[in-house]
């Protein structure tokens, strides 16, 4: 079978470390690739036979491009630490290596966590991420965030679920938030030429009627209220903030 490197990729996650690691400790090698924590995320990582490396955060692109680039296994399975790897899942997986993968990387569905409550629809219910992958044929995407695996070839589905715990407290969220319309804007600032009011108002509108009554995020109650009106939200500061950097000259190198 050929050998995984499972690659956990963090900074401040001491309450959600631990559990990541767990659920991956029969991979062939657990990296940490750390951006400098301040909390204990370090001193609980190692507990474990783990392999801890620091680097500094610029964009999530340029660090899992690192991160695969430390590992020693010919495959690599990138996590990150509000993401859980369950048994039916990890066997799933070692079966598809042991049998020679036919496609170049997988995508793995995820059962996603709000404030303590399964979040079932709200535009989630067909979450995926590709996580799997032969790090010879496949490379991250250069961009601030959303960062995709490129990959020559067919994308494979893999049947069992990861747990995702996205929502560890609100200050948490908000900040995780507020950086990722960040990058959010910073990627579509050259290819953005005016802002107006459509891009203000009415596209902010458009998403949360998608995601609210198109996808059902009427049925998840407050968490999916909540949900659809950070992600309608999040499309308004994006523009807010392209619309600033734009009047400010802001450049990226």
């Amino acid at each position: 079978m050929p050998g995984v490197s499972a690659i956990i990729i963090c900074k401040n996650e001491e309450q959600q470390i631990a559990g990541a690691i767990e659920s991956l400790l029969w991979a062939d090698e657990v990296l940490i690739v750390d951006s400098y924590s301040t909390d204990n995320t370090l001193d609980i990582a190692r507990r474990y036979p783990v392999k801890i490396l620091q680097r500094p955060f610029d964009n999530y692109s340029a660090q899992r491009t690192w991160a695969t680039d430390q590992a020693s296994q010919p495959w690599v399975l990138m996590l990150d630490a509000d993401e859980r790897i369950p048994e039916d899942l990890q066997q799933e997986m070692q079966q598809l290596l042991n049998s020679n993968p036919n496609q170049p990387a997988y995508k793995i569905f995820r059962k996603n966590y709000f404030m303590g409550e399964r979040v079932r629809f709200s535009g989630w219910q067909n979450d995926g991420v590709v996580r799997l992958f032969d790090k010879s044929q496949c490379r991250y995407s250069d961009k601030q965030v959303h960062e995709e695996l490129v990959v020559p070839g067919e994308v494979g589905r893999l049947k069992h679920k990861m747990l995702h715990y996205t929502y560890k407290s609100l200050p948490h969220y908000l900040d995780k938030w507020n950086s990722y319309s960040w990058f959010a804007a910073k990627d579509r600032l050259k290819r953005t030429k005016k802002i107006t009011m459509y891009h203000l108002a009415v596209k902010p509108f458009i998403w949360f009627f998608i995601q609210y009554i198109l996808k059902l995020g009427i049925l998840d109650g407050k968490v999916g209220y909540t949900i659809c009106s950070l992600a309608a939200t999040s499309v308004y500061m994006r523009y807010l903030k392209i619309w600033r950097m734009q009047e400010e000259n802001f450049t990226i190198d």
